[in-house]
């Protein structure tokens, strides 16, 4: 099973490199499109694509369809297509994108024009489907949600009530009885959430319902298995939701939820539903989330520089707009230079033109007629933005800013606020920009704040980097936008007594098996704040070094929520050791990034291993636990010889052969310690 891994992992390393890899082909009445690793057959069907089979070459199986029918399928709209077109290109590499090929179908039901574009990417076992529809829907289509508590019992009923008034974005319908299904539900608006996944394991039956953007659907029988993947919003918050993400019945998966209302229809214009990908896997856990990230890691590039950081924002410590000012700005670089940071943002408040934080609870109204509205506010910035961006390029650090898109009549100044960006781009160098206050009740905001990114990254030759806040309101999720940029986790803060690191270490624990870790941006804190509200307390921040708060970070994006200036002297010792985690960030965040141990509970030995072609990396932590030494389940197979290098921290060399159940035993020697290692495998 390991040399399966293997063989994905190396492939979509060199995608950039081999696009020919993936092909397209219509012959007769048959439309195929695959690489080295899948091929999907359909039926062409005048465009109205049926998918016929779905071929997993590296593991020698074929998913024939049981029942084929139309993929994509609306209510009550004719099933005769007219007018189907079909063209493919293949997308040159660019500073986003790694090249792939791409193939687009027309076609026309009724007075609605559908358009379906597959894309396909070198040594990558999935293929994704993103649809757009133009016109007009025959009927109205139903969102709500059906309770299986209503249904009648199986002799009279064996499926859904109104499910043949909910769009499907795609199905596929395969033979036998026994199939596994594990649903994944998340959640953003982690103000108010702290529990982000949510698992759900069944054994298929009758028709019934599941929650998430995740579904990994296997056949018990064989250890083979497809997964879904919903590019769209948390559940929660999608547009048009009918309540659930999946309908599942037998070896039939059909995935509804198109976040089209039939009123966001426009007889000349395309607009866009939600993604659906589908890949294919087998055998054990590793293999199957390798497949997923094999996918997750060609939609953007991660470049080092650009993509990757340590960025400080000040807003942790709850300054806010008040002391921001081109010198607090030049002291802060100071102190970021002394602890290591590359990224040094400024919050809200650097902007002339509006009031501070208007974002939650301002006026925008005729905002656009100050002349000098995102720009620098004079009074704070009397020399604009150049002397902070020149102190910052001389103790390499880059500047970077926050931004609040004005989200009044959905968007309609979507044009100005990618003005106003590309302005700062242009004139100060700045492309990092945390994205906040976003509101997306509807199609028509979605459209236009993905116009606002699209547009800046035209006018910054791809250079934009978008740090999307997912703390608040309708946004994109962890799977939506994610072409643009990373996550903006969370706020903590020790003034309102919810940073605690362990629920942090969580949270990234808990994503880190679904989402890869180096797309998003992880808090700590000043831990000498505020001592006085967790007095007694034993997970309370000040029981923990500055260097292990820094460690929770380092599987993702660090990100030090926190003025340096306020920092006590012995915080900055911790430098040495984000020096040391700078030289392996970027070759840690290339492998598959997975959590390892137990779910971190402030008493676990929990951690992360990233999983190379040969080795890779093991972070481990000794929560507050008593035992001195642990059995660490890994992701390594059983019988082979692993040996672990300490890089940072405090942990011993380990050479040990991996038992039976994948075992190794690691050891630290204090409570509240940690250990980076490299591996190989010998």
């Amino acid at each position: 099973m390991r040399y399966l891994f293997l063989v994905v992992f190396l492939a979509f390393k060199i995608c950039h490199l081999y696009a020919e890899d993936c092909y397209v082909k219509l012959e007769s009445d048959t439309l195929y499109i695959g690489n080295s690793l899948i091929e999907r057959k359909f039926i062409w069907n005048k465009g109205n694509l049926m998918t016929h089979s779905i071929t997993d070459k590296q593991n020698r199986q074929v998913w024939k369809c049981a029942k084929p029918s139309p993929d994509f399928w609306l209510p009550k709209q004719s099933q005769e297509s007219m007018n189907p077109q079909w063209t493919t290109k293949t997308i040159e590499a660019t500073a986003i994108v790694p090249g792939h090929t791409e193939v687009t179908i027309t076609y026309i039901v009724d007075k609605l024009d559908i358009k379906r574009v597959y894309r396909i990417y070198p040594g990558c076992p999935a293929i994704a489907c993103d649809t757009y529809l133009k016109g007009e829907a025959a009927v109205v289509w139903r969102t709500e949600r059906t309770n299986a508590a209503d249904l009648k019992n199986v002799e009279s009923l064996n499926t859904l009530s109104h499910k043949n008034e909910i769009p499907v974005l795609d199905q596929i319908s395969l033979p036998g009885r026994h199939w596994h299904i594990s649903a994944v539900e998340f959640f953003d608006v982690t103000d108010r959430n702290n529990t982000l996944v949510r698992p759900y394991e069944a054994l298929s039956y009758h028709e019934n319902t599941y929650r998430g953007n995740l579904l990994f659907f296997e056949n018990m029988e064989i250890g083979k298995g497809l997964f879904f993947l919903k590019e769209a919003p948390c559940s929660g918050v999608q547009l048009a939701y009918p309540g659930s993400d999946f309908i599942v019945g037998g070896g039939q998966v059909k995935t509804i939820g198109t976040g089209v209302e039939t009123s966001d229809l426009k007889p000349g214009e395309w607009t866009r539903a939600y993604g659906i990908v589908t890949g294919v896997y087998a055998g054990n856990e590793l293999n199957r989330l390798s497949a997923l990230r094999a996918y997750q890691k060609n939609i953007r590039s991660l470049v080092p520089g650009r993509d990757e950081m340590l960025m400080m924002n000040t807003w942790g410590d709850r300054g806010q707009d008040k002391k921001v000012n081109e010198a607090f700005c030049l002291k802060e670089l100071e102190s970021a230079a002394r602890l290591g940071i590359t990224h040094f943002q400024i919050d809200d408040g650097w902007q002339a033109g509006k009031s501070a934080n208007s974002a939650f609870g301002g006026s925008f109204k005729n905002i656009w007629s100050n002349p000098d509205y995102w720009k620098p506010d004079p009074a704070k910035y009397p020399n604009g933005l150049t002397p902070v961006v020149q102190k910052g390029k001389e103790l390499g650090i880059e500047v970077c800013l926050w931004f609040n898109p004005s989200f009044q009549n959905d968007y309609e100044d979507w044009q100005k606020d990618a003005d106003a960006m590309a302005w700062l781009y242009k004139t100060y160098g700045i492309r990092t920009f945390k994205i906040d206050g976003l509101s997306i009740p509807n199609k028509l905001s979605e459209t236009r704040v993905r116009q606002i990114f699209d547009k800046v990254l035209a006018e910054t030759d791809n250079q934009a980097v978008f740090n999307l806040d997912a703390t608040a309101g309708r946004r994109g999720g962890y799977f939506f936008f994610n072409e643009y940029g990373n996550v903006f986790l969370e706020n903590r803060y020790t003034d309102w007594h919810n940073y605690y690191p362990f629920w942090t270490l969580r949270n990234l624990w808990m994503l880190t098996k679904y989402v890869p870790a180096e797309k998003l941006q992880i808090e700590f804190l000043n831990k000498w704040r505020n001592q006085q509200i967790y007095q007694g307390e034993p997970f309370a921040p000040s029981v923990y070094s500055f260097d292990y708060l820094f460690a929770i970070t380092m599987a993702a994006q660090p990100l030090a929520w926190m003025e340096g200036t306020g920092l006590p002297e012995e915080a900055f010792a911790t430098k040495g050791l984000i020096d040391k985690y700078k030289t392996i960030q970027h070759e840690f965040h290339q492998g598959v990034i997975l959590p390892i141990g137990d779910e971190p509970s402030g008493t676990s030995w929990t951690g992360f291993q990233s999983v190379g072609e040969k080795g890779g990396f093991l972070i481990v932590f000794r929560e507050k636990n008593p035992n001195s030494t642990c059995e660490l389940d890994v992701y390594v197979d059983p019988g082979l010889t692993i040996e672990c290098t300490p890089l940072i921290g405090a942990g011993k060399k380990i050479k040990q052969r991996v038992t039976a159940s994948g075992i190794i035993t690691v050891g630290l020697p204090a409570e509240n310690s940690f250990a980076v290692y490299r591996y190989q495998i010998k």
